[in-house]
């Protein structure tokens, strides 16, 4: 059965991340694993696709329980490619990064490695995107390694609801100070961005963006930036339904005329 379970697995830090590769790892106790991944970096493209960029599929690994491919794309342009022409059939569960780098609060609607499982996601497909609180290319994925197989044991057991995907975010601790998991809601919050101008060697303006994350409810426990805080790992169920119900009502006081536009 294990051996007929097929795994795609993507990213957005890039074909030689490590990252990625201990994904591979985790991911192939669990099944066959089919890599389809970014040749390079693609950090904060979100849910960007290629409409005017050729895509050419190169071959990376041709095993018998393990096929990588880098694309020249964003990494839903990956997830597409892989269902639509890579795959022999549909996967039983989809895994996206390690992401070097948090994909907590808001800073998921950035993020490629999340914009990669909310796809797969869309057509029904388990997905689960995996992050660690480190930028550092040569970030400690141990914690993951030990604790993410029983989340994906759960995920395969028992699955997610339809076009629910799940955001998972470790902190960067010891593993005698890590706490385990908790299932989280999305902290509320802003990146407020400060874009620092530079002159390059010919004389020019150029910006270069720096920011930092400003949290609305740092004291509320129940949202992934204080479980990230407080040293444990956050589960964030994430749908791709943005429409908000709670405004509907509101909506509907508003005075329209038929072609939809404000009534003097």
């Amino acid at each position: 059965m294990q051996n007929e379970r097929l795994i795609l697995v993507s990213n957005d830090d890039g074909i030689d991340a490590k990252g990625l590769k201990t994904l591979i790892e985790i991911a192939s106790e669990f099944g066959r694993v089919v890599v389809v991944a970014p040749e390079r970096g693609q950090s904060g493209m979100s849910h960007s696709i290629s409409l005017l960029t050729p895509l050419r599929v190169r071959r990376v690994v041709e095993e018998d329980n393990l096929k990588v491919y880098a694309v020249p794309g964003t990494p839903v342009d990956c997830i597409k490619l892989a269902i639509n022409q890579l795959l022999d059939k549909k996967p039983d569960l989809m895994l996206s990064g390690i992401n070097h780098g948090s994909n907590s609060a808001v800073s998921i609607i950035y993020s490629g490695t999340m914009g990669a499982a909310i796809e797969a996601s869309l057509y029904g497909i388990p997905s689960i995107g995996f992050s660690v609180l480190d930028h550092s290319p040569n970030a400690d994925f141990s914690l993951v390694q030990k604790y993410a197989p029983a989340l994906i044991s759960e995920v395969i057991s028992k699955g997610l609801p339809s076009q629910i995907c799940l955001n998972v975010n470790f902190p960067v601790v010891s593993e005698n100070e890590f706490k385990g998991y908790k299932i989280c809601k999305q902290t509320t919050g802003v990146w407020k961005e400060d874009f620092e101008k530079r002159i390059d060697p010919y004389g020019l303006d150029y910006y270069w963006l720096t920011g930092s994350f400003h949290n609305f409810e740092p004291e509320n426990q129940s949202a992934d930036e204080w479980a990230l805080a407080n040293n444990y790992a956050s589960i964030v169920p994430v749908k791709i339904d943005f429409t908000d119900y709670n405004s509907i009502d509101f909506l509907k006081t508003f005075k329209l005329n038929k072609n939809g536009t404000e009534t003097k």
